[in-house]
């Protein structure tokens, strides 16, 4: 995928800027349990700690813990939470799944 399939897709809110600069790349993070999915620019040195913790404080604002979530590329859970971006394989247009660490009961 390339960052402009990526910043053409429909967004209620507006993109998280984490690092800019030259060499920033543009991708997508989606929180499949409540449908949402949010534009993030950073740059490839960021940790994805500090992806997954400027996600959840934008999407859960009720002060939800990051450590609640994990985050999946490609379908495997990102384990590492002190790898980079660039190190973790994530590029410009990747599209990254923001789940509660453990299932939740349906009400």
């Amino acid at each position: 995928m390339s960052a402009p399939f990526v910043s053409q897709l429909r967004t209620s809110r507006p993109p998280i800027v984490i690092n800019e600069g030259a060499g920033a790349i543009t991708l997508r993070v989606e929180a499949s349990d409540i449908w949402e999915t949010v534009r993030v620019t950073a740059r490839p040195d960021t940790p994805v700690s500090d992806l997954g913790k400027r996600v959840v404080a934008e999407l859960f604002p009720e002060g939800t813990l990051a450590d609640d979530f994990v985050m999946k590329h490609h379908g495997w859970e990102l384990l590492d939470p002190g790898a980079t971006l660039d190190g973790a394989g994530i590029g410009t247009g990747a599209i990254v799944l923001l789940a509660y660490r453990r299932r939740r009961p349906v009400r």
